[in-house]
């Protein structure tokens, strides 16, 4: 059984999660220690000893490696899964022991004092997208106007105020398609759960912005087809991409989003207008960015890389 030599990166990802690959291959390039495991693996593969000093300090062990907890110096905080427990417990075990491993190993992980990308703390804040929406108004990001309900009427009176301007919807929680509506179409299903219903934007093409620390990777993404035009994930084989520049203030007023939400990396959609406006969309505080990279050379791998390599230690 090894343990890393010097101080270490902790990589929490599953294991065919390809885009930590990406960053894990460059610090391996440089030789910088890394450990890599799945929340998933415990309690039934990795084991934590832990024990409170002036830290908390101790091992993870996966029966290959062993981990000090006091020699790491950051944490990639990717696409860990949900804790696999053994089979045959009941359902109320189950639950139980789950509570308990969450509480336990992530609450150990968390306290770690070093330099997280990104915190998970700080990941569940910014996923917020009402509290996005309000922070990115408020710092002059100028998002679309936006009404979160579960009232057709309002959501009707919304629309009739935009003066005819078409209306969309999208998810304020799980991944689904943005939709055009016509706000005649709203009926009582809308009751059963918040909506959120924003105003739509003409546009000239949209921007994916991948911050890492105080670097900024702009790429224009331009659809080709109707579909995408109103949601590129819809249709990616459409789209063509080109690195562009961030103008001077929005790139102040992105900086200032992400030091309000204690953010170290964040995946920025942004609508561009016709006349050249930035217009906020949404972050995604643990975004994918390897197809951005692939199609397009930029180093986000590497720079996510470096802040890894050189952490820090949170007073």
């Amino acid at each position: 059984m090894t343990e890393p030599d010097g101080e270490a990166v902790l990589v929490l990802t599953n294991r065919l999660d390809s885009t930590a690959d990406l960053v894990v291959e460059h610090l391996n390039d440089r030789g910088v220690p890394v450990f890599r495991c799945d929340t998933a693996e415990f309690p039934t593969e990795l084991t934590l000893a832990a024990t409170l000093e002036d830290q908390w300090a101790g091992v993870l062990d996966n029966g290959y490696r062993t981990l000090d907890l006091s020699r790491v110096r950051s944490v990639y905080f990717r696409r860990p899964e949900e804790f696999r427990l053994p089979d045959g417990m009941s359902e109320a075990g189950r639950r139980f022991a789950a509570a308990q491993s969450r509480a336990g190993f992530v609450g150990v992980a968390v306290a770690l004092p070093c330099l997280w990308i990104n915190h998970p703390a700080r990941d569940l804040d910014a996923n917020h997208k009402p509290w996005q929406l309000a922070a990115a108004r408020r710092l002059g990001l100028n998002p679309p106007r936006s009404i979160i309900t579960n009232d057709p009427a309002a959501g009707r009176n919304f629309a009739a105020a935009l003066g005819g301007a078409p209306v969309i919807t999208k998810s304020l929680g799980a991944p689904v398609d943005t939709v055009v509506i016509d706000p005649a179409d709203l009926d009582d299903s809308v009751r059963l759960c918040a909506h959120l219903f924003q105003e739509w934007i003409d546009k000239a093409h949209e921007v994916r912005l991948t911050v890492v620390g105080d670097r900024f990777f702009p790429v224009e993404i331009h659809a080709g087809s109707e579909a995408a035009r109103i949601d590129w994930r819809t249709d990616y084989r459409s789209l063509t991409y080109r690195p562009t520049a961030v103008p001077d203030q929005v790139r102040e007023r992105v900086s200032a989003f992400m030091r309000e939400f204690g953010l170290v990396f964040g995946a920025f959609d942004f609508i561009v207008t016709p006349t050249g406006e930035w217009r906020f969309l949404e972050v995604n505080p643990n975004g994918q960015w390897s197809w951005i990279e692939h199609r397009t050379g930029v180093p986000i791998a590497r720079a996510i890389a470096d802040l890894l390599e050189k952490g820090h230690t949170h007073a």
